[in-house]
């Protein structure tokens, strides 16, 4: 039995993987060439040997997400299993080999090609990636899937190896608005917006703060460096503009009674009146 992968968005081709290393990446060499941001030249590499396959990232630094998890050490890859390179994201699926003797024809109808008689649940893409900007999850990714959990201990959803982390730090629920966040008695705090909150609703673009270390949520395909909403933009007050015509008329006034009563005093002095 091989797999085949298939690219919902139309970034390659379904490919069938046969036995041997196929290589994905940017490189020109690679067995699946994906031109698309984030993806490095020899990104990750799928080997299939006696039908079993197994998943790597060539690379720590590139992001590569089984299920919903990021791959950090060789992993079995299995049909419907959902696999997200960078923000390319692709399902495996099985891809019987076909008999090398032909066989009597079938007594219903034939099954469609690449269907093993066996009812499957489509798995949509993950709609929201958490981004690590911060810490030891600085430059990460992590695919937001369901209901997860976010902690020290190695078998939380998101496990993150940092001491100001609480074991099981904070619970993450995808909802259509944005991921609902539920702090789950941390220590040091659950901040959403740097607002610390039991519970809260994170947006795109907002930050997670669990004590000091920070991501950011994305949806597939938000520019990172995107600018906040202009709503969000401090509003600027204009100055008012200086009063014109100089000194203030009363100034005025003042200044030429002084000038005549000088006058009046020097004529009364010399006596001119």
């Amino acid at each position: 039995m091989t797999i085949k992968l298939t690219f919902p968005n139309g970034e390659h081709e379904p490919m069938v993987l046969g036995e041997g290393r196929s290589v994905i990446g940017t490189g020109a060499d690679c067995q699946i060439v994906l031109a698309a941001p984030g993806i490095a030249l020899h990104h990750a590499e799928i080997e299939v040997r006696a039908g079993n396959a197994m998943l790597r990232a060539v690379d720590a630094a590139n992001t590569v997400v089984l299920n919903g998890k990021q791959v950090a050490q060789p992993t079995a890859v299995k049909a419907g299993d959902l696999l997200l390179f960078a923000k390319v994201g692709c399902q495996v699926m099985a891809a019987p080999v076909a008999a090398p003797v032909p066989t009597p024809p079938p007594t219903r109808a034939s099954v469609a090609d690449g269907d093993d008689g066996r009812t499957r649940i489509r798995q949509a893409l993950p709609k929201y990636i958490l981004r690590g900007v911060s810490g030891p999850t600085f430059g990460k990714t992590y695919a937001l899937v369901g209901t997860m959990t976010i902690g020290r201990q190695q078998d939380c959803d998101i496990p993150i190896a940092a001491e100001e982390i609480s074991r099981q730090h904070a619970r993450l629920q995808v909802t259509p608005d944005g991921v609902m966040v539920e702090d789950l008695g941390s220590a040091n705090g659950t901040f959403v917006a740097d607002k610390r909150v039991h519970t809260a609703l994170l947006k795109p673009g907002e930050e997670l703060r669990l004590d000091t270390v920070r991501f950011m949520l994305m949806s597939p395909g938000m520019d990172v460096g995107k600018a906040p909403p202009a709503s969000s933009a401090p509003t600027r007050v204009m100055a008012a503009p200086p009063k014109s015509g100089g000194i203030g008329a009363g100034l005025w006034a003042a200044m030429v009674i002084g000038v005549l009563l000088a006058a009046a005093a020097v004529a009364y002095h010399y006596g001119l009146f």
